[in-house]
């Protein structure tokens, strides 16, 4: 009988669940660090979606790992097959029954884990993994080659994305580094005056307020800003706009500026109509009529500001880039038509680089839901009462 005809005549009829703990070992690791050895013989899962290294080893096996808490509960899984370490907030789950492959598990686990622990009211915030929630976890058990298939198709999937994954990140090193290349020599070769930035654009902090999930008006923070200098879209936090909050409206084209901690100096170029309001850490920088801030904007991209900001950073204990620093940030400054001409050549790489609509990136998004559609579609299996 087909594949396709197997697993239809198991949803119409279901199929018989166990509980987690009756089909696998399930155990915390013994070490209480996270600190890494260099480059270790053996991988050392934590509680992050990557492992890190150690020269010994605790397990060798097939498990699947999961973090205990932190930011990767419910949703960081590893697959491991041979030695490793573990952390003692980390699980292993290591199948023992004959009923059920590793793998299957594996996919099955990171699929339907986190909503399991969401809605079965284990912890309001799902913010640790408790045994009893592993030991409840129920597993459908199908008949061995459809699990086989099963992992076949999700694994395909799989490597299909993680290959065009990998020649997006070739693809985008190249550009960026174009993009580097062009954009310094761009802004060394106007042989244009440098000048100071307490001369070219006036400085305001934000608004102070505690971000809300619910408003009217976007609350624009550090942690907003992706890697691009865009606004991020997930994530997204609010207030409720008032009198006060008016005076740190953003408009389109506005600029600002992170002024503390570990990503001091990154700068956002607002392109939102959505009502927005930046907080106490940014600084907006309102350059006059002799800079664009376009051009302001692309500068701050490059090592040229950056060495610069390197320097005048205040350390501590948190990094401190506030205006008086920014202020001593030097800049080659052409003429406007000079600057208009520089940020058109500039953001054609960036829209090379960073335009997630088109290319690789859309392609990988269309893989990534046809993997997420064929996963659900061949892991949504109902309870048969009978069994």
């Amino acid at each position: 009988m087909k594949f396709e005809q197997v697993l239809q005549e198991l949803r119409l009829n279901g199929v018989r669940f166990e509980k987690l703990q009756d089909l696998a070992e399930i155990s915390t690791g013994s070490s209480n660090t996270n600190e890494a050895e260099g480059n270790g013989a053996y991988p050392f899962y934590v509680r992050s979606q990557e492992p890190l290294r150690k020269n010994s080893y605790e397990y060798d096996e097939t498990a699947i790992i999961t973090a205990g808490d932190g930011v990767g509960v419910g949703k960081v899984f590893h697959y491991v097959e041979g030695k490793y370490a573990l952390h003692q907030r980390a699980y292993r789950i290591h199948i023992t029954s004959k009923e059920i492959l590793p793998k299957f598990f594996f996919h099955y686990m990171r699929t339907k884990f986190y909503d399991y622990i969401s809605k079965a009211g284990f912890h309001s915030s799902v913010s640790s993994i408790r045994r009893p929630m592993l030991n409840n976890f129920l597993i459908p058990i199908l008949p061995l080659d459809v699990q086989a298939e099963i992992i076949r198709i999700l694994d395909d999937y799989t490597v299909s994305i993680v290959g065009l994954q990998q020649e997006l990140e070739k693809e985008l090193t190249a550009r960026k580094k174009q993009y580097e290349y062009y954009s310094s020599k761009l802004f060394l070769d106007t042989n244009a005056p440098e000048i100071e930035m307490s001369e070219l654009a006036s400085f305001v902090y934000g608004y102070t307020d505690t971000a809300q999930d619910v408003g009217d008006t976007r609350f624009v923070r550090i942690t907003d800003i992706n890697e691009q200098g865009y606004l991020k879209q997930e994530d997204q936090k609010f207030i409720t706009l008032n009198e006060d909050a008016h005076k740190s409206l953003l408009n389109k084209g506005d600029i600002i500026m992170a002024r503390t901690g570990a990503t001091f100096g990154k700068v956002l170029y607002f392109d939102s109509d959505f009502p927005s309001v930046y907080a106490s850490f940014l600084i907006k920088i309102i350059p006059n009529k002799r800079l664009l801030s376009r051009y302001y904007w692309h500068f701050t991209k490059t090592p040229l500001y950056w060495e610069q900001a390197n320097k005048l950073v205040t350390t501590g204990g948190q990094p401190q880039f506030n205006t008086p620093a920014v202020k001593r940030v030097k800049i080659p400054v052409p003429s406007i038509e000079e600057q208009e001409r520089i940020v058109s050549i500039l953001d054609r790489f960036d829209k090379l680089c960073n335009d997630i609509s088109e290319g690789l990136p859309a392609e990988i998004e269309v893989r990534r839901k046809q993997y997420e559609y064929y996963r659900d579609k061949l892991l949504s299996f109902e309870e048969n009462k009978n069994a």
